[in-house]
C-alpha cells in the first residue's frame, strides 16, 4: 500500500479491533441546544443564590427539568438512551445529532465466517451504520420451510453489527430488487393459481406477505434500538414510485411493521430523487421518513431541497441512502468502473454539509448459487442477467480487498466526518494459486436421467413452467416425440425464458439412440431450429434442456417465469404430450446439501494429479455440445495456510460449478466478461478438495481449470472489457 493513501495501515491481518464510536457528536449544537445551556447557566446561578441564603435543597431530591418540555427525561435532545429519532431534519442517537455514515453489505452474498471481516472493513473505512436488505427467497425456498442458518442466520449477523458497534438500517421488503433473484420474492409465488399481483394491495398476495413477515419481524423486533438492539431503521418497500402507485399496498405494509415492531422505530422509503417517484412511493405525513437515492454525480442539495416536500416538517434529515460507490455489471457487457475521485467528490458534498449517505454498495461480495438477478429492456426479450460476481466496484472488494484507489479515496473523505477515531485499516487477505486441476469426465447428463426420481416427473400435454413443475432453479428438461422422416423439421418455441438446448435421438439407430447436438435458442435472439433429416423406425425424440439463468428483479416484467412458457411448433404444428424432468442442483440454501447429480458425477471419479510439472493428459474425446459432468481434485498441505483462491475457466464454454459440495455460481466465459469464479477459504481445507463442473457446451480441450490468486473480467470478445462510467 503506498504511503501516499493518507491512511493508517497495520501490519497484522488481526489488527482491526471492535473499538466501540464515542456516541459523542461533534457537529454543531441546534439554536434549542443553545438556549437549553443557558438555561442550566440560569439554573445553577439560581441554586447558589438559594444556598448561599440557607434554603435546604433534599439530596435525594428529583432535579427540575432543564429544558422547556414537559418531560424531566429531556438534556439534549433526550437524557435516556437507547432512543434513536428524528427532529429539527437532523438524526438523533441518545440525544445528541447523529450523521449516519453507512453503506450496504448483505450477509447472504458473504458466507457467515466472514462476515466479521467484512464488517470490521467497513468499520476501518468510517462507516457507522450498516444497510442491509433482507431476500425472502433465501429464508423460504418453499412454501412454509423457513431457514433461518448458515448464510441466511440473520439474527446473528445482526448481532454481530451490535457487537462491532454498528447500526443498522434493514431493508425488510417484501421486495428488495438488489440484484437478486425475483427481487427477493420467492419463485414459487409465481406457481400460484390464480395468479398474484406482485407488489400491490392483491389481498391473495398480502396475505402471504403477512404470514412472511409475522415469522420475520418478531425477529427483528428484540433487535430494534429502543430494545437494546442496532437496528435504528426498517425500510418498507424499495423505490415503489420507480414501479408503481398503489398507496393502499404501502399503507398496509407500515400497519403491519407497527403492529409487530411497535410505534417508535423509524420506517421509511428510498425512492429517485425525482419529483414523480417521490409522489408515488413515499407515503405524506410523519409516520414514514421519505429518504432519496441519486446517480452519484448529481448535486445533493437540491435533491435534499425536493426530499423534504414529502417529509413532516422537521423530519427530513438530508440521506442518500444509496450513494452508488460503482455499478452492476451484466454477462456480455463490459465490467463497470467509477472514478475514485468523482465519488469521493460527491460523498463529500454531502458529508461537509452535515448530509447522510449510505455506500452502495460498501462491499459486494458473490451472487453464489443460483440467486443472481437479472434486467430487462425495451421488452422482455432484451433480457440480461447478471454476473456471478456483485464486486459492483465497490471500495471493498468481492473477496474483501481494500488496497485500493476507491477505498483510500473515501476513507480520506470520511475521516474528516467521522465522530470517533477510526481502527487501523487492515491489509488484503492472502489469495493462493493452487494450479492446474486436471479433470475427467464422469458423466454425460442423458446417462443420469436413470437416476431421477419419479416425483420429479411432471408430464402434461402441453409444456408448463419450472415454477409449476416445482424446478424453481437451475435447469428443466423437457421431453417429446415426434414421427421420424425423410425431411427436417423447423421447429419454433415462441416463448423460452432463458435458454433452450435442443437435442434429438433415434432409439432404433446406429447410436444407440445417444441424443445429438441441434442448436441452441436464446430468449434474447430467438431464432427457429432445423431438426435434421432422421429417417428413425421408431418416433425421434426431441430434448429441449431450458436453463433459468436469474429472474428479472426490476421493473415492469417482474413476473418472470421460466422455461418454455408458449406451445412448441413443428413445421407450424403444435407437438404435444411433453414430460418435464427436474434437474436437481442444490442452491446456496436448500437441502439435501449434497445433489443426486453432482454426488453421481463424482462418485466414480478417479483421482488425478493436479501437478504442474506433470504432462496433462485425457484431453476431451470427440469434444461435443452434449452437456457432461467434470471431476477432478486439488490438495492443500497442511503445513499452508488455506487461502482464499480463484477457479479460472478459460477455455471452457458455460455451466456451473461446484467446490466441496458448494454451488459457487456460474461461469460464462466465451461470452464474457467474467473469467474467474471466486472460492473463499472457508469453502476449502486441508488435504483433497473435489472439483465438479457441469459444462453445457465445450469443454476444455485439455480438461483442465485453474485455481489462480486473482479475479479476472476480461474475457470474451472485446480484451478492453472495462466500461467506465
Amino acid at each position: 500500500m503506498n504511503s501516499s493513501s493518507g491512511r493508517p495501515i497495520d501490519s497484522h491481518s488481526h489488527a482491526c479491533s471492535s473499538t466501540a464510536e464515542s456516541t459523542a457528536a461533534k457537529p454543531k449544537l441546534s439554536a434549542r441546544m443553545r438556549k437549553r445551556s443557558t438555561k442550566t447557566t440560569v439554573f445553577f446561578t439560581i441554586l447558589v443564590l438559594l444556598l448561599a441564603f440557607g434554603v435546604l435543597v433534599p439530596v435525594f431530591a428529583p432535579l427540575p427539568s432543564l429544558s422547556s418540555h414537559k418531560s424531566p427525561h429531556h438534556h439534549y435532545k433526550k437524557m435516556n438512551v437507547g432512543k434513536f429519532e428524528i427532529d429539527e431534519d437532523m438524526f438523533w442517537k441518545d440525544g445528541h445529532p447523529f450523521q449516519i455514515i453507512g453503506g450496504d453489505l448483505h450477509y447472504f452474498r458473504v458466507l457467515p465466517e466472514y462476515w466479521e471481516d467484512r464488517l470490521l472493513r467497513a468499520k476501518a473505512m468510517g462507516l457507522n451504520t450498516i444497510q442491509a436488505y433482507v431476500p425472502w427467497n433465501l429464508h423460504e425456498p418453499k412454501p412454509g420451510k423457513l431457514v433461518f442458518e448458515g448464510i441466511a442466520d440473520l439474527v446473528s449477523f445482526l448481532k454481530l453489527c451490535q457487537k462491532l458497534d454498528l447500526l443498522v438500517m434493514l431493508r425488510a421488503g417484501p421486495y428488495i430488487c438488489a440484484e437478486w433473484d425475483l427481487g427477493g420474492f420467492p419463485a414459487w409465488l409465481l406457481a400460484i393459481k390464480p395468479a398474484l399481483k406482485l407488489r400491490s394491495s392483491d389481498p391473495a398476495f398480502l396475505k402471504l406477505v403477512e404470514k412472511w413477515w409475522g415469522v420475520l419481524l418478531p425477529k427483528i423486533s428484540p433487535l430494534l434500538y429502543d430494545n437494546g438492539g442496532p437496528v435504528v431503521m426498517v425500510q418498507i418497500e424499495n423505490e415503489f414510485g420507480s414501479y408503481g402507485d398503489d398507496k393502499a399496498y404501502l399503507h398496509h405494509l407500515v400497519t403491519l411493521a407497527r403492529a409487530h415492531l411497535g410505534e417508535d422505530i423509524i420506517l421509511y422509503t428510498t425512492d429517485g430523487g425525482s419529483r414523480e417517484t417521490l409522489e408515488k412511493g413515499t407515503i405524506q405525513g410523519d409516520a414514514v421518513f421519505s429518504a432519496v437515492d441519486f446517480s452519484t454525480g448529481e448535486e445533493p442539495w437540491p435533491i435534499f431541497k425536493l426530499q423534504k416536500e414529502f417529509n413532516a416538517p422537521g423530519k427530513s434529515p438530508p440521506i442518500c441512502s444509496e450513494f452508488y460507490t460503482g455499478w452492476l455489471t451484466h454477462w456480455g457487457e463490459k465490467i463497470a468502473k467509477t472514478d475514485a475521485d468523482l465519488t469521493a467528490t460527491f460523498l463529500r458534498k454531502i458529508l461537509s454539509q452535515n448530509g447522510s449517505a449510505v455506500l452502495y454498495m460498501a462491499h459486494g461480495g458473490t451472487n453464489f448459487g443460483f440467486y443472481n438477478g437479472a434486467n430487462t429492456g425495451a421488452d422482455e426479450s432484451d433480457y440480461k442477467p447478471d454476473l456471478t460476481s456483485y464486486d459492483y466496484d465497490a471500495p471493498i472488494k468481492e473477496a474483501g480487498d481494500v488496497e485500493n484507489e476507491k477505498f483510500n479515496a473515501l476513507w480520506r473523505v470520511i475521516q474528516k466526518y467521522s465522530t470517533a477515531s477510526l481502527p487501523s485499516v487492515p491489509r488484503d487477505k492472502k489469495k493462493t494459486g493452487y494450479g492446474p486441476i486436471q479433470l475427467q469426465k464422469t458423466a454425460l447428463l442423458f446417462d443420469l436421467l436413470d437416476t431421477i426420481d419419479p416425483a420429479d416427473v411432471v408430464e402434461s400435454e402441453n409444456p408448463i413452467s419450472m415454477e409449476s413443475a416445482g424446478q424453481m432453479f437451475g435447469f428443466l428438461l423437457y421431453v417429446s416425440e415426434y414421427a421420424g422422416k425423410d425431411y427436417g423439421s423447423g421447429l419454433h418455441i415462441p416463448k423460452v425464458h432463458d435458454r433452450a438446448q435442443v437435442f434429438v435421438s433415434c432409439p432404433s439407430g446406429d447410436n444407440g439412440g445417444r441424443p445429438t447436438y441441434v442448436g441452441t435458442i436464446e430468449r434474447w435472439s430467438n431464432q427457429a431450429l432445423s431438426l435434421p433429416n432422421a429417417r428413425c423406425v421408431s418416433n425421434i425424440t426431441l430434448y429441449i434442456l431450458v436453463e433459468n439463468m436469474g429472474r428479472v428483479n426490476y421493473g415492469h416484467y417482474l413476473f418472470d417465469k421460466k422455461g418454455i412458457l408458449s406451445s412448441v411448433y413443428l413445421d407450424g404444428k403444435t407437438l404435444h404430450g411433453w414430460k418435464m424432468i427436474s434437474i436437481p442442483f442444490h442452491n446456496l440454501n436448500e437441502r439435501p446439501k449434497i445433489s443426486p447429480f453432482v454426488h453421481a458425477a463424482y462418485s466414480g471419479f478417479t483421482k488425478v494429479s493436479a501437478s504442474a510439472s506433470k504432462k496433462l493428459e485425457h484431453k476431451s474425446e470427440n469434444i461435443s455440445k452434449v452437456p457432461a459432468f467434470y471431476a477432478g481434485c486439488f490438495s492443500i498441505d497442511k503445513v499452508n495456510l488455506v487461502n482464499d483462491t480463484y477457479i479460472s475457466f478459460s477455455g471452457w464454454g458455460k455451466g456451473i460449478a461446484f467446490v466441496n459440495e458448494f454451488n459457487i455460481g456460474r461461469y460464462w466465459p466465451s461470452f464474457g466478461p467474467q473469467c474467474n469464479l471466486y472460492v473463499p477459504a472457508p469453502i476449502l481445507r486441508h488435504g483433497e478438495n473435489i472439483v465438479v463442473i457441469f459444462e453445457l457446451e465445450s469443454p476444455n480441450s485439455e480438461l483442465v481449470v485453474h485455481s489462480v490468486d486473482q479475479p479476472d473480467f476480461m474475457c470474451g470478445s472485446s480484451k478492453s472489457n472495462v466500461h467506465q462510467l
